[in-house]
């Protein structure tokens, strides 16, 4: 989720958003907005494209106003814009106008870091929105989603969630909304899965799942069916890694660890531990071996290095159901 400077009042006569994550960057604004109109019902918002703050507007918008109202003046995509722009807004931070908020909108890049400079010596309030790479960043924030909602939902709950919608976090964000307005009670992954049973079936780690358990037909079918609807090779594969990996993991640990411990050790969530435990059942060091070397030959495939990333993973997801059943 956005993570905030100190200074955490949207009312701040600056506020800076970095990053390039759509939602956040919203929402970033949203929140300001919404303070604002809470201190004054008949604030004036102006939200801007680089292209529309000419030189001089910013000037224009920020005088002062004989009814002294309260304006939140917004510019997106500010490492776009133009030379002398960049010094009309450098110039007003030295002087803010009271009754005003500004907020900028930055990529974060090294494209326009003279005024994402010039915003932070200024004291701006800063709000981080970096793109969401990471699965566990994703599965952090459809748990705060929850817990800002008020709604429990369990970790099993919440994994299948982001299994199945993907990474795009709009979709997540509706999702969560979704199944907070229509079910009462905890969010299970049943109820998940009864959601999102199609794009569930098709996300990359249920295919790395029935792979790691030995089920290659319904892998193969899982894996042609993720395909078909336009989950990346490179996402897939990685699920696959993943999955060869945890089981390596749990493996190598010391033998009657509790959940908790162990998760602390492998930096695996507690349900995962008993999940993996289920799945590692026929599986030998030989065959953790084999499933990895299948692993980083449909890498080499997926990213350039075959003529047919399907065919690799095909090959891949082939060669890991076997080795489950290697012991």
């Amino acid at each position: 989720m956005a993570r905030k400077a100190a200074n955490d009042d949207p009312l701040t006569p600056l506020t800076l958003a970095v990053g390039q994550e759509d939602l956040l960057l919203d929402r970033a604004v949203q929140q300001v907005v919404a303070a604002a109109r809470a201190a004054d019902a008949d604030t004036d918002v102006r939200d801007l494209a680089p292209d529309q703050l000419q030189p001089g507007t910013l000037a224009e918008l920020t005088s002062p106003s004989l009814f002294a109202e309260r304006k939140v003046v917004v510019v997106r995509n500010s490492q776009d814009l133009s030379a002398d722009s960049v010094k009309d807004v450098k110039k007003y931070l030295g002087s803010p106008a009271e009754e005003i908020t500004l907020v900028l909108l930055h990529a974060g890049g090294a494209k326009g870091k003279g005024l994402l400079d010039a915003a932070r010596k200024a004291g701006a309030r800063e709000v981080a929105c970096a793109k969401m790479t990471k699965p566990a960043d994703r599965l952090a924030f459809v748990r705060g989603e929850f817990r800002t909602a008020g709604r429990s939902a369990t970790p099993e709950a919440c994994q299948a969630l982001v299994d199945a919608i993907g990474s795009d976090l709009r979709e997540l964000a509706s999702a969560c909304s979704q199944l907070v307005a229509d079910i009462e009670g905890t969010i299970d992954d049943a109820i998940v899965a009864r959601y999102y049973r199609g794009r569930a079936e098709a996300s990359s780690f249920t295919v790395a799942d029935r792979a790691v358990e030995g089920r290659a037909a319904e892998a193969l079918e899982a894996l042609r069916w993720a395909m078909s609807t336009g989950v990346a090779p490179v996402m897939i594969n990685s699920a696959l890694a993943q999955g060869v990996r945890a089981i390596g993991k749990l493996a190598s640990a010391p033998r009657g660890a509790r959940p908790g411990d162990l998760a602390r050790e492998l930096g695996m969530p507690p349900w995962k531990i008993d999940r993996v435990r289920q799945q590692m059942r026929g599986w030998s060091a030989d065959g953790v071996a084999t499933a990895l070397r299948a692993v980083a030959e449909a890498d080499a495939g997926v990213k350039g290095g075959g003529d047919d990333p399907e065919y690799a993973l095909e090959k891949a997801v082939v060669t890991i159901a076997r080795a489950a059943r290697s012991r």
